[in-house]
């Protein structure tokens, strides 16, 4: 035996003893190998091995399914695998699960781990791929066995999907897949234009809730696929973190809105109703908590409430469909598919199924079936609704007739009882008109009654404040009489003295004159008449004051508008009323306004001259007096008004008088004493001039009526 021979003898017995039995033989020309039963696994979520020290690890299992699932977060696991080469040609590793955050592969080179892959969602992409999958070229020598060791890192559930072969057979396996997938989506497009087309048609806003639920199961799935990451945020890796669970809890959202609006569950069933908005409320949870970082709670809610909801989902299709509503049939049978295809898919996942083309790809098929049936369930539904719109326009149409005749044999009962009653209006009305014109005489008659009174009791004050000071300068004449006939007598003897014709009685009459000016006391005589003068003066002032306040305040009945000073009217009224108020009140007058604005000066004047005396008399009936106070105050507020304050120290009032004192022929006084219409006079002044009057008053504490008017009169008077 030659050299060469005995080299190639010990390389066979080396590759033999390297081989055993959960080794993955390639041989020329084979398909794709599904190599999950020959994985050897190691759980490392205490993160004890590396790839310094995982070769010496003793804690790996043999794997028992063909697709090994993970369905923990958080996922840490070594695998490890065998290849013997036979293909003739290089050797490709598939792992056809895109949702998996890192896997790094190492090939074993005389006992050290040499790096010959690594890639995840958690990688940037330098550039995109055709396929989702993540692809590995094992660059395993020809007739070579080779172990290799992988480390999968995952925030996502891992299914370890994971084939061999060349390079042809590996793309040819990724393909079926993708025919699958694209398949899938271009169904799930062609229902979501033909729906969006619909709902532009009819504007049946359930279109939109399904429109919804189409875009979010695409996007759900699409993102499941990988697509999204590959193709669109291929350089924003850390979006894959979210966005799983947030499309999928969207996507349920979704679905559950639009069972809620097809099924009419507010209607049929109250009580599902209010648990799919639980249930929704939870999935808003779910979102949350991936943003949180909290994935692990964020998919096991996913998952409960997939399962959840389809229960209840069918539950309630099944209700209403008993009840009569069709298009329910439709949505149970869809349903009915979905959580079928859900059911097998889960069979598969924990190996109770085997995996194999139908199994992979029941939920795309089950999906694409439901959501089939459910356009044509919307489609049914839009039917049934416009049957029941057509019925019922036809029934209405037919009530209306109905109604229409009972209307026209109403209206000829209704014109006899309208002619009758109008009949007996008319008649009452005639009455009514008798009543209202003999109320507004009455009316008429109690105001100029008021107006009397009033009158009568400023006479009385007038008389009597003018008699004072007339009295004062008629008293005064008879002493100025005497006084100036003492004048004139001294001034007499002073003139005889021209009449003399010589000088020898001239000094016996200058003492005659001077005995006369000191018999009458002729200085005491002047202070008098200066004194009498200045006393007829003050009563002349005094009476003068009183007539320029008559003339102030004279205008009761004056219907002209006026620019006129409300200062005037006040104290003109004051002026008048002088002779009414006791020695123990004091009037404080504080006028801080400006006072010139546009009114009714006579109306005006009867508006202080009511409460100024309804003032003293409160006072007047208070049972111990003091020093009483009735303070006027004005002032300019801020927008464009007057606002005139009078206050007493009287007993006040209670909240029953302050609800009832502008109600006409309310009063609180003695029968004899008032009409009851002096504040409802006032009130109607106060709205004439557009203006508005409020009460501060409690019982003791005096009441205060504040008068607000506008500067400018706000009518067309």
């Amino acid at each position: 035996m030659s050299i060469k021979q005995v080299c190639i003898c010990i390389a066979f017995l080396f590759i033999v003893t390297k081989t055993f039995a959960g080794d993955i033989i390639l041989n020329k020309g084979t398909d794709a190998q599904k190599i999950g039963e020959s994985l050897e696994i190691l759980n490392n979520s205490n993160k004890k091995y590396n790839s310094s020290n995982i070769i010496d690890a003793k804690e790996f299992y043999t794997s028992t399914r063909k697709m090994p699932v993970f369905s923990s977060l958080d996922v840490n696991i070594w695998i490890r695998f065998s290849i013997v080469n036979k293909s003739g040609g290089d050797v490709y590793l598939n792992l056809d699960h895109a949702n998996t955050s890192l896997i790094t592969l190492y090939k074993d080179s005389a006992g050290t781990l040499v790096k010959i892959y690594m890639a995840g969602n958690a990688l940037k992409q330098q550039n995109r791929s055709e396929l989702p999958n993540y692809i590995a070229n094992l660059s395993q020598e020809q007739n070579s066995a080779v172990t290799y060791y992988g480390h999968i890192e995952s925030a996502h559930p891992a299914v370890l999907d994971m084939y061999v072969g060349s390079y042809g057979k590996v793309i040819e396996q990724a393909n079926k897949k993708l025919n699958i997938i694209t398949t899938y989506f271009g169904i799930l497009l062609a229902i979501f234009f033909y729906n969006l087309f619909l709902y532009f048609v009819t504007v049946d806003k359930g279109y939109i809730f399904y429109i919804l639920y189409i875009f979010f199961l695409g996007f759900a799935q699409f993102t499941l696929a990988g697509f999204l990451f590959k193709y669109v945020w291929m350089n924003y890796p850390w979006i894959n973190y979210y966005a799983v669970p947030v499309s999928s809890s969207m996507a349920i959202i979704s679905g559950v809105l639009f069972s809620m609006n097809f099924l009419r569950t507010k209607l049929y069933t109250p009580f599902i109703h209010k648990i799919f908005i639980i249930i929704l409320f939870a999935l808003l949870g779910s979102i949350i908590a991936s943003f949180m970082h909290l994935n692990s709670i964020s998919y096991y809610m996913i998952v409960f409430f997939q399962v959840v909801v389809s229960i209840v989902a069918i539950v309630a299709a099944f209700i209403i469909m008993f009840k009569g509503y069709r298009p329910a049939t439709f949505y149970a049978v869809s349903w009915v598919l979905f959580l079928t295809g859900l059911l097998i898919f889960s069979l598969r996942n924990s190996d109770i199924l085997p995996a194999n083309y139908f199994t992979n790809y029941i939920l795309y098929i089950g999906s694409a079936i439901e959501t089939v049936l459910l356009s044509i369930a919307l489609a049914d539904k839009i039917n049934v609704l416009k049957k029941e719109k057509d019925q019922s326009q036809a029934e209405a149409l037919e009530q209306s007739r109905k109604n229409e005749r009972l209307v026209n044999e109403q209206n000829i009962i209704l014109e006899e009882k309208v002619s009758k009653r109008t009949a007996e209006l008319q008649n009452a009305n005639h009455h009514l008109n008798e009543a209202l014109i003999n109320l507004k005489d009455a009316q008429t008659q109690l105001v100029e009654a008021e107006k009397m009174a009033s009158l009568g009791q400023l006479t009385a004050g007038i008389a009597h404040e003018i008699n004072n000071p007339i009295n004062f300068v008629k008293s005064n004449i008879n002493p100025l009489r005497l006084d100036i006939q003492d004048l004139l007598e001294v001034l007499n003897a002073y003139g005889e003295l021209h009449s003399l014709k010589d000088d020898t009685n001239f000094k016996s009459n200058l003492d005659k004159i001077k005995n006369l000016k000191d018999e009458i006391d002729l200085t005491y005589v002047q202070s008098e008449i200066e004194n009498l003068i200045a006393g007829i003066e003050e009563g002349a002032e005094r009476t003068a004051e009183i007539v320029r306040g008559l003339r102030t305040f004279s205008r009761i009945d004056e219907a002209s508008l006026k620019t006129v000073n409300v200062h005037d009217g006040i104290l003109s009224t004051i002026v008048l009323l002088k002779n009414t108020i006791p020695y123990y009140i004091k009037v404080v007058k504080e006028f801080n306004a400006e006072g010139v604005i546009e009114c009714f000066p006579g109306k005006l004047n009867q508006v202080f001259m009511n409460i100024i005396t309804n003032a003293i008399q409160a006072i007047k009936q208070k049972a111990v007096k003091g020093d009483e106070l009735i303070t006027i105050k004005t002032r300019d507020t801020n927008d464009g008004q007057i606002e005139i304050s009078i206050k007493d120290s009287g007993p006040g009032m209670d909240e029953a008088t302050k609800h009832r004192i502008f109600e006409p022929f309310f009063t609180t006084k003695d029968v004899g004493e008032g009409t009851g219409l002096g504040m409802a006079i006032v009130f109607k002044i106060i709205q004439k001039h557009f203006g508005k009057i409020n009460i501060n008053s409690s019982p003791g504490n005096g009441a205060e009526f504040i008068i607000t008017l506008p500067h400018k009169y706000k009518g067309d008077d």
